[in-house]
């Protein structure tokens, strides 16, 4: 028989990706991360609240929709797109399932696997009419998921917060997108980067939004002690509530020491038949300069650490399942006693415990992460005393709050502001100062424009939307993709610019201002004058 509830479990996923959309290319390196998150970590989500429903089980996440990704949902040139490169891997599949009949056996078999999964992501994907907004949709209506928004394009908002026209303009552009996509107001936002600094919450106020999230040490460090630490929410100045991350279900989860992803038994992400096979097998199927990528077929697992890409034992589904049901009973385990531990030391006051992570380790980066979901929501449904729930129903039950304002703070590297301000992105900021200070010259410069100034208005919005999202900087300091950085962040810096001097100077290109509206389409109904403060 299950226990009396004695706390709460808020599960957060963060699902992001910047704008990559490029229409002038049938086919764009970058665009790969859009589908590998949506084969390898949405749909598969997706597929998991589907099992979940129809099992009965009464599960509840919490799952933060960015704009850009909300907009790539619904852009049907990368519906488009995504159904030609999944039918392109489900021929790879297929090739390999005949290449591996004599080959190996267990690798035959995860051919096999593989060639069905492929179908069934496709399948899925067709059935919510190829926009994946519709599947989460669905799970919201049910009341299984509360999708909650993000600032518009995920700009860093406390290295911007000198420009409060750029700080309001971002948040309420994340509610008009919410609600156009969502059919919704959000309740509560997802600062990008899980940027806070003292004051943003009067925009959130305003905006009505209800509740955020901040990182640890935003409580620890906050202008008064928490009086249960981070395991109660408490309410800012404004009015605005505030969950805080817990660091042990942080480490349990993700530590790159103890981590569950860490298991021997687990897929390895590193070994990919993308690198695997000749160059004239695999040629169709990676990018059309030849540069190796991965394909999402992999038949490897970790085996054990800091052992040779080229000595990783073969992949065994059935080990991982096993893995997996392992770890999510070990995990509710310890909610179960951190929980048990903390009511008591709070004399009977309920713990709420939040395990916040990025959407994208479930699936893409830990490949069994979806099923660990799931099965620690049918563990968790059986023989705990741990409620998983949503931030709007904790709220729902209170009825009284501390009062404070949290630490400047993120969930970044350190902890606060270093990994989107260094010595490889610091350049960037005195453009995006100086886009800034020109949006709010011309704001208030063109009280009635005309048809066409309108039209560059609002594109001059859109570009300084997408230069400052802080997706650039991270990747500069990451050292990942950093050309593709830097010449994202150049491009809009200089197509803001020039829509810029052809509007002050009266000679709009129709033509020019066109093609940008097509090739940074974000946001078709954004209007520039949500830029005044």
């Amino acid at each position: 028989m299950k226990s009396r509830s004695k706390g709460h479990l808020v599960l957060v996923l963060h699902a992001h990706l910047p704008y990559v959309r490029h229409p002038e290319f049938e086919e764009f390196m970058e665009e790969r991360w859009f589908f590998e998150a949506v084969t390898e970590t949405y749909i598969p989500l997706i597929m998991v609240f589907e099992r979940l429903q129809k099992d009965g089980i009464d599960f509840k996440l919490t799952m933060s929709l960015t704009p850009p990704l909300l907009e790539m949902f619904a852009s049907p040139d990368l519906q488009k797109k995504y159904e030609r490169h999944m039918e392109k891997l489900i021929e790879l599949a297929d090739r390999e399932v005949k290449r591996t009949r004599e080959e190996n056996p267990r690798v035959h078999e995860l051919a096999l696997y593989y060639s069905r999964h492929f179908r069934e992501i496709l399948d899925t994907y067709r059935r919510y009419g190829k926009n994946l907004t519709n599947g989460f949709l669905k799970f919201q209506e049910s009341g299984n998921l509360e999708i909650i928004t993000c600032n518009a394009t995920h700009a860093f908002l406390p290295l911007l917060s000198r420009h409060k026209s750029v700080v309001k303009s971002q948040i309420e552009v994340s509610v008009q997108s919410h609600e156009n996509r969502l059919k919704k107001r959000p309740k509560g936002i997802w600062l990008a980067e899980c940027g806070y600094y003292p004051g943003v919450d009067k925009f959130l106020s305003h905006f009505r939004l209800e509740y955020f999230f901040v990182d640890s040490h935003g409580l620890w460090y906050a202008d008064h002690q928490p009086r249960y630490g981070v395991y109660r929410p408490v309410v800012t100045p404004e009015g605005v509530f505030v969950f805080a991350r817990d660091p042990e279900s942080s480490e349990e989860v993700w530590s790159a020491q103890v981590g569950y992803p860490g298991d021997s038994r687990y897929r390895e992400f590193y070994r990919d038949v993308g690198f695997d096979r000749e160059l004239e097998y695999i040629r169709p199927y990676i990018d059309r300069s030849g540069e190796r990528i991965n394909t999402g077929i992999k038949y490897h697992r970790i085996t054990s650490k800091g052992i040779d890409l080229s000595k990783k034992d073969y992949y065994a589904l059935a080990d991982a399942i096993a893995a997996v049901k392992e770890h999510a009973a070990d995990f509710a385990r310890k909610k179960e006693r951190q929980i048990d531990r903390l009511y008591k030391l709070f004399d009977g006051v309920e713990p709420v415990i939040v395990a916040p992570f990025d959407a994208e380790l479930f699936g893409h980066w830990w490949y069994e992460g979806p099923l660990f979901l799931e099965e620690l929501f049918r563990v968790l449904s059986q023989r705990t005393s741990v409620i998983p729930s949503t931030p709007s129903e904790i709220l729902a039950t209170y009825d009284e709050y501390q009062m404070l304002t949290p630490a400047a703070s993120t969930w970044g590297a350190n902890g606060y502001f270093e990994v989107w301000l260094n010595g490889s992105n610091d350049w960037i900021y005195r453009h995006y100062d100086e886009m800034a200070e020109r949006m709010e010259e011309v704001v208030q410069l063109f009280h009635t424009p005309t048809p066409l100034e309108e039209r560059c208005l609002n594109q001059m919005l859109r570009e300084l939307f997408l230069a400052i999202s802080s997706d650039w900087a991270f990747i500069m300091t990451t050292g990942t993709t950093v050309e593709y950085a830097k010449s994202r962040v150049i491009t809009h810096v200089l197509r803001f610019h020039q829509l810029y001097g052809q509007l002050k100077s009266g000679r709009i290109d129709p033509d020019y201002l066109k093609e940008l509206e097509w090739q940074d389409a974000i946001f078709p109904w954004l209007d520039f004058r949500t830029f005044k403060v």
